[in-house]
């Protein structure tokens, strides 16, 4: 049997929580798994083992065991991903302006002139993108292209 890296040494506590996590079906599916895989791996299982019997690689064992050993976490890790531009009440400035009469030398508001006029009223900082304003104009079920909403493209 090879030597693992992260051995799995379970208290009475611990090994009765993780019984109980695998036994009733209150937490999600991954959970579950990497419960049995801790249960298995403190067993004496090897990897492969264990492996085989779930229908997983052995990579994926090796990292439960590993995420075990650093922070005694059954759970996922944060999704990473960008933070949203626009807040709630970013967003609902958006829409009032969206909505709102054009500027008086436009029949209608463009994207970047909602980007600007925001930036501009200082309801942002940074300057955003004409396509995070239609995404979030989107979002809100407003149709651009719309004359009751006040927006349109260029």
């Amino acid at each position: 049997m090879r030597h693992q890296n992260n051995p799995v040494k379970l208290s009475d506590s611990e090994r009765s929580e993780l019984e109980s996590i695998v036994r009733t079906g209150q937490h999600k599916a991954r959970v579950r798994e990497r419960a049995q895989i801790l249960l298995w791996s403190h067993a004496g299982k090897s990897d492969l083992e264990i492996a085989g019997l779930i229908h997983r690689t052995p990579l994926t064992i090796a990292r439960t065991r590993e995420r075990w050993a650093t922070d005694h976490s059954l759970s996922d890790q944060p999704k990473r991903g960008r933070d949203k531009r626009l807040d709630g009440k970013q967003e609902a400035l958006l829409v009032a302006l969206a909505c709102s009469d054009a500027p008086d030398e436009r029949e209608s508001w463009t994207m970047q002139l909602l980007a600007d006029r925001l930036v501009e009223l200082k309801v942002i900082e940074t300057p955003i993108s004409d396509e995070t304003v239609r995404r979030t104009l989107k979002k809100m079920s407003l149709n651009p292209g719309s004359k009751s909403s006040g927006a349109s493209q260029p």
